[in-house]
């Protein structure tokens, strides 16, 4: 078999790919270090891709109080895992919907949905609106504020929209409704979108904190992970607050820096063990919803 000759096209092409690489695994390395790294020492600055003095302290810092994490662990779980289930199988209903050409007003909620991607309420008429609905300091707060996201719906609607109609119109001759085409035909053939959106929207209620703040923070039972780590790291940034000429035990413990880092590794990992389960269907249900779009 006659071996390809490299060519400078190659070499170069191979250099290009080796620069990304480390510009893109850098950032997570130096964060990793600085995360294991002495919090007095991190204040000197200088760390790349090594700690100079390792040590857990951060980490410890991080879990001192186990059982709030524990249980807010679980509630993170728990939302992420019931508002991604349900949040893709209702943007994908509404999907279904829009791209159906027999629906009369198609175009019509397509703009109301296209229009709330630029347009909102605002914090305060948000707030009243939950609370109104008697969802504050309820675990439903977590889920059905942001069940359907025009985002997700569109991405599906186009990819639905790349299907053969023949399935469809096949499936009705034998006599099936909508319901029976959307679960056993459209549903399976959309599962490149569906595990893209299904990744946006889990990271999405897995990095979320800020409603915790607003609607349940009073409900220690609805305390999640990342509302426990803001306040972790809110603790370690009002004890650095010190005489800096006289840095005492505690607040070289908890220097702010090192903290947010170890906490960024704690939320970051979770995500990173899932994705590669979903890295083929992300990407063609990127492509293909762009190129059918």
């Amino acid at each position: 078999m006659r071996k390809r000759k490299i060519t400078t096209f190659d070499i170069v092409l191979i250099v290009i790919m080796i620069l990304v690489a480390i510009i893109t695994i850098y950032p997570f390395l130096n964060v990793l270090a600085v995360s294991f790294n002495d919090a007095n020492d991190t204040v000197k600055g200088g760390i790349h891709i090594l700690p100079r003095k390792f040590t857990w302290q951060n980490y410890k810092e991080i879990f001192s109080g186990t059982s709030k994490l524990t249980h807010g662990f679980i509630i993170s779980v728990l939302r992420t895992v019931v508002g991604t289930g349900v949040g893709v199988i209702a943007s994908a209903m509404v999907a279904y919907t829009l791209s159906r050409r027999d629906f009369i007003f198609n175009k019509a909620v397509a703009v109301l949905f296209v229009l709330t991607m630029y347009v909102g309420g605002g914090l305060i008429p948000e707030y009243m609106l939950i609370r109104n609905l008697g969802l504050v300091n309820k675990f439903a707060v977590y889920i059905l504020p942001g069940l359907i996201s025009a985002f997700n719906v569109i991405i599906i609607r186009s990819f639905i929209d790349g299907l053969p109609e023949a399935l469809q119109e096949s499936a009705k001759i034998d006599g099936a409704n909508d319901i029976t085409i959307f679960f056993k035909i459209i549903l399976p053939l959309c599962v490149p979108v569906i595990a893209t959106v299904s990744l946006f929207i889990a990271v999405g209620q897995w990095n979320s904190w800020f409603d915790t703040y607003l609607y349940a923070k009073s409900n220690d039972g609805l305390t999640t992970l990342q509302y426990e780590l803001m306040k972790v790291m809110d603790n370690a940034s009002a004890s650095a607050k010190v005489d800096p000429h006289s840095l005492t035990a505690r607040t070289v413990n908890s220097n702010p820096e090192s903290i947010k880092m170890a906490i960024t590794m704690v939320t970051t990992v979770p995500i990173l063990l899932v994705y590669p389960f979903l890295q083929k269907y992300f990407v063609s249900g990127m492509t293909i919803g762009a190129v059918k779009g």
